[in-house]
């Protein structure tokens, strides 16, 4: 079994700009710069069989290349129960339509249909019991975060390894928008 997704890669010099922001908040663990990506779709613990058809359905799911800027800033969950802080993606239709695309490819290989709303984000940090005081200081901190944009010319496809400081993310395949 492995666990996957596809997620649009942040460049180095989107992170760095990201990286500066990552303090602030006790007992954060905040992404490293290779760690930072938009994911399109979660496809979870699949088997190398299933792997290997979703790689295939993704190789044809490709959108022409569109650009991407980050906007803002929030968090999941409430009070005592804040699991992560992100920055957040512009609207962009071209990211949904990609988006939309890996679901499809993700059902085409017989997984289900992601039942959230899509919202694209960037995941700085997970948390873990955070003072809901300093999470809420650090959004109004960087509420007004816009990145410069950038061109989105391919995404990937990632397996998902979860250790004791969190999960780490390899680049199993590539796919070019086009």
């Amino acid at each position: 079994m492995i666990r996957l997704f596809a997620a649009l890669p942040v460049p180095f010099e989107i992170g760095e700009r990201l990286s500066r922001r990552q303090q602030g908040i006790p007992r954060a663990r905040w992404r490293d710069l290779e760690q930072l990506h938009i994911t399109l779709r979660f496809f979870g613990e699949v088997s190398e069989t299933v792997a290997a058809d979703i790689d295939a359905a993704l190789s044809v799911a490709a959108t022409p290349p569109f650009d991407l800027n980050l906007e803002g800033v929030g968090s999941f969950g409430e009070g005592d129960d804040i699991g992560a802080v992100w920055a957040g993606v512009g609207e962009s239709e071209p990211l949904r339509r990609l988006a939309a695309r890996c679901d499809t490819a993700a059902r085409r290989c017989g997984l289900q249909p992601d039942k959230r709303l899509y919202r694209p984000h960037v995941t700085l940090a997970y948390l873990r019991r955070p003072p809901p005081d300093r999470v809420a200081a650090w959004i109004a901190g960087h509420n007004l975060l816009k990145s410069p944009t950038w061109r989105a010319t391919w995404f990937g496809l990632y397996s998902s390894w979860l250790g004791s400081d969190g999960s780490r993310y390899d680049l199993e395949r590539e796919y070019p928008l086009f």
